[in-house]
């Protein structure tokens, strides 16, 4: 039936009708009350007053009872009847009232909803109550949930948006770069020698690298990869690194300092994650650190951790890029960056993986030119007990 689909597919309609269930049975209720009742109130306030209506009207008791009782009964049910009527039709009004109350957030919800799944991630639903979150009743903490939702919902999008603008923009210049070259040894405008096929493989190589960090962050964003959990010396993971990258620092005539205290205690890791991370952080000191620069590696116990810090003497971060430096492809000098051949998510994927051991990760600056220390923590093995 038409009413009965109505009925289950509008909420408004439900909650109007256990409006009226309620008053119905209530009502119901109430009549039997008043039939059950009324002759044993009758008789007993009759038994009271019948020597005393005989005298003054001289009928018999009995039929001045029934008498009474009829007319009695005929004005409580006329006027139990108005006020049947009077509660129902006030009930009504309240009930539709309610109900409009109730239902409007709800369509307005819906409403939200169904332009967020359209794309517009702005959406939100108007909340006119101004009380603290313990005094906001359902429907209003319904909405704050909402509302919460689509800003999350909205700073993914945007997120995703900046990513693909990130991702373009890297892959566009190099892109530029191979392509020119490739037309300028077909127009013969650029010599066939050693110096122009090393500019193709420079930028083919950039490109194989933004391709490997898109993929590995992919991967420690979705937690999909398995760490080989091993007990591991610190001060071994500084001097591979340092070996590692001892001929750059060289090259370019940076000095590379390790502190490495030597009673520390062994973590649980896995060493090529964790040489990762020391080796991107090291890495970028050398990048953004000037010729005759310093950069320090060193390690301390601290409670029940051990925090390992890479400081240099480099260019700095302002105080304002600081909570933004492991947001992927975020760059404090974007033209230096690039030139130097580097993604921007190197320090988010180092995040990840050392969140992902259990660790903190942080930076600290005093400011443009003044250098910079990166700083991440890892707990302190559990030793075994011995048999």
């Amino acid at each position: 039936m038409n009413w009965l689909s109505a009925v289950r597919s509008h909420l408004g309609w439900k909650l109007f009708l256990s409006y009226l269930v309620v008053i119905l049975v209530g009502v119901i209720v109430l009549a039997s009350s008043v039939e059950l009742f009324i002759p044993s109130a009758f008789d007993r306030h009759m038994a009271d007053m019948g020597p005393m209506l005989e005298t003054m009207m001289g009928a018999s008791h009995s039929s001045i009872d029934t008498d009474l009782f009829a007319s009695f009964r005929a004005g409580v049910n006329e006027a139990l009847a108005l006020a049947a009527l009077a509660a129902f039709a006030v009930a009504v009004l309240v009930s539709v009232f309610v109900s409009r109350q109730v239902v409007a957030p709800v369509r307005e919800m819906m409403a939200a909803s169904q332009n967020i799944a359209e794309g517009h991630y702005s959406e939100r639903i108007r909340l006119t109550n101004d009380a603290s979150k313990g005094e906001l009743d359902e429907l209003a903490l319904l909405a704050l949930s909402f509302n919460q939702m689509a800003a999350r919902l909205e700073q993914t999008e945007t997120m995703r948006r900046q990513l693909i603008g990130d991702v373009t923009h890297e892959l566009r210049t190099p892109l530029t770069v191979i392509k020119g070259s490739m037309e300028g040894l077909i127009d013969g405008v650029l010599p066939a020698d050693d110096a122009t096929y090393q500019q193709i493989y420079r930028e083919a190589d950039r490109l194989q690298k933004l391709v490997d960090d898109l993929q590995e962050l992919s991967r420690v964003e979705a937690g999909a990869y398995v760490l080989n959990h091993h007990q591991l010396s610190v001060s071994e993971l500084v001097k591979a690194t340092a070996a590692q990258l001892g001929r750059q620092f060289e090259e370019k005539g940076v000095t590379l300092d390790t502190d490495v205290s030597t009673d520390l205690p062994l973590v649980s890791g896995d060493k090529d994650r964790l040489g990762q991370v020391l080796l991107n952080l090291v890495g970028n000191a050398l990048q953004y650190t000037p010729p005759a620069g310093r950069v320090q590696i060193s390690a301390r116990q601290q409670g029940n951790e051990v925090k390992v810090s890479v400081a240099d003497t480099g260019m700095g971060i302002s105080p304002e890029h600081l909570p933004h430096l492991f947001t992927r492809f975020f760059r404090v000098d974007r033209s230096r960056s690039r030139a130097g051949g580097g993604s921007g998510i190197g320090l988010t994927i180092a995040r990840h993986l050392v969140e992902a051991h259990g660790g903190r990760i942080w930076v600290e600056s005093p400011g443009q030119g003044k250098g910079s220390t990166f700083t991440f923590t890892l707990p302190v093995a559990k030793t075994r007990a011995t048999p």
